[in-house]
């Protein structure tokens, strides 16, 4: 039993690379400058991801050009892990260039 729980704690943490996502919004890609990260956020979600706990607002650059980031880090797969995935959640980060 211990060897199923270890195979299968291995395959979630591996699959779990897959679940990052990447928007650019306005002229983010054409902007030169170097990129930092702007505000940082965590999205709840509560019945296996099914239902929001509340709503995130992860502040944004006034000129609307930014990369938002969504991803699944090691944080939140410790949360889902230890909750057995009733109460999950995922990192949001925008990022930004500076001139």
């Amino acid at each position: 039993m211990k060897t199923l729980y270890t195979l299968l704690i291995s395959v979630i943490f591996i699959l779990s690379s897959c679940m990052t996502t990447s928007t650019t919004v306005g002229d983010y890609k054409e902007d030169s400058g170097k990129q930092y990260t702007y505000a940082k956020g965590k999205q709840f979600w509560i019945g296996f991801g099914l239902f929001p706990i509340g709503r995130t607002d992860v502040q944004t650059p006034t000129d609307g050009s930014c990369e938002v980031i969504s991803k699944f880090t090691i944080g939140d797969f410790l949360i889902s892990g230890i909750t057995g995935g009733i109460v999950s959640s995922r990192t949001i980060i925008v990022k930004d260039k500076k001139n």
